[in-house]
């Protein structure tokens, strides 16, 4: 005991004054020009990279003490996910808490505040509430959740039945991505207080049929079959399980009128195939930068009829980034559907497949709902 006592008395004041020597590391850090520092410490790696959200990946310096870094050039408001690529292998800014959880892709996020505030900056409003759920899925065999965004001033069973927005996430996010990353609760809130949205209850769930469908060591994309059966069975557990536990929980109305969906990239298309085929079930059908239809549109979308189309939706938004990989086919979609007679409300904004492309596609889309 007394050789330990010894050891810790030498050991200990040295190992702290080598950290006090390397200093704290702050990363990132976001300067009054709007320019970001990222810092990572890897003595080891042989090459740092950036990766920065809605672009392409630059090296970084190595300093001292083993510390990498890069300032950005400024940048315009929004809120950026990132990451490090040490020698190969993705790394997160572990100085950094604010993480982009997701089952493939980690990542951190880094705000560069706007002036005025961006509508995902958490602003002096009133706030509604996110509640997280937890069931056993019968249909998809799982045990999965799902989040419900109520409004502020909302209270169970009382007041009149609220219209739901059904709201889908991507391939690789979880049932948190829209409130973690989207923050979609933060555009409701600021929103609703501008007089700009309805108030609305937001739903967001797990949007795998297939349990293991996106995981670091499978792409159920590249699976012959396994994708249809993805979209098939969420859409049955979307009508048979999700809808039927939210309309007896909350104040939800179950009229088509009060019911859009609206989703990204994967939950695009969940959101065109469901939405599209079950117009006597919504009455707004919003699909950003879709991504993963299986086989044609005629496929898809047997029947369609652009004047049932227009009959039944109110809206009917279709967007997507033109740097975004999936433009020629989303500009292929429109014109198939406009072909047919179809009314679409079709957008292109600038950006690639990502978040800032996507919050400013619902702050956009929830504008136009429950209006009328």
């Amino acid at each position: 005991m007394a050789i330990l006592a010894l050891l810790i008395e030498v050991l200990v004041p040295s190992i702290l004054l080598g950290v006090i020597a390397q200093g704290p590391i702050i990363s990132p850090e976001v300067h009054a020009d709007r320019t970001v520092t990222f810092r990572y410490r890897d003595p080891g790696a042989k090459k740092v990279e950036l990766g920065l959200e809605g672009a392409d990946a630059v090296p970084m310096t190595k300093g001292q003490n083993g510390v990498w870094s890069i300032t950005t050039q400024p940048l315009a408001p929004d809120l950026y996910g990132y990451s490090f690529t040490a020698d190969g292998e993705a790394r997160l800014d572990i100085h950094n808490p604010s993480t982009k959880p997701n089952l493939i892709w980690i990542g951190n996020m880094v705000l560069v505040p706007g002036d005025p505030p961006l509508p995902w900056e958490v602003q002096s409003v009133p706030h509604g509430l996110v509640h997280h759920h937890f069931y056993k899925s019968e249909i998809i065999g799982d045990e999965r959740d799902y989040f419900v965004y109520t409004p502020p001033g909302y209270q169970p069973g009382r007041g009149p039945k609220l219209p739901v927005l059904y709201l889908l996430h991507g391939y690789s996010d979880m049932a948190n991505g829209w409130t973690a990353v989207g923050k979609a609760n933060v555009i409701m809130d600021n929103l609703i207080a501008l007089g700009k949205t309805k108030p609305m209850i937001v739903v967001m769930t797990l949007g795998y049929g297939v349990p293991d469908f996106a995981s670091p060591n499978r792409s159920g994309f590249r699976e012959s079959g396994i994708v249809e059966k993805n979209y098939d069975l969420f859409k049955k557990a979307l009508f048979g399980e999700v809808i039927p536990m939210v309309e007896h929980d909350y104040r939800a109305s179950s009229n088509r009128k009060d019911r859009a969906i609206a989703g990204l990239s994967m939950g695009g298309a969940e959101t065109l195939i469901i939405g599209l085929n079950n117009l006597d079930k919504f009455s707004y059908v919003g699909a950003f930068s879709s991504g993963g239809l299986p086989g044609s549109l005629d496929s898809n979308f047997a029947g369609f009829s652009g004047k049932k189309v227009n009959n039944a939706l109110k809206e009917l938004w279709i967007s997507c980034g033109t740097e975004d990989g999936l433009i020629a086919p989303h500009r292929a979609a429109i014109a198939w559907m406009k072909a047919k007679g179809a009314n679409v409300d079709a957008h292109e904004t600038p950006g690639r497949h990502a978040w800032m492309v996507w919050r400013r596609n619902l702050a956009e889309f929830s504008q136009r709902l429950f209006k009328d």
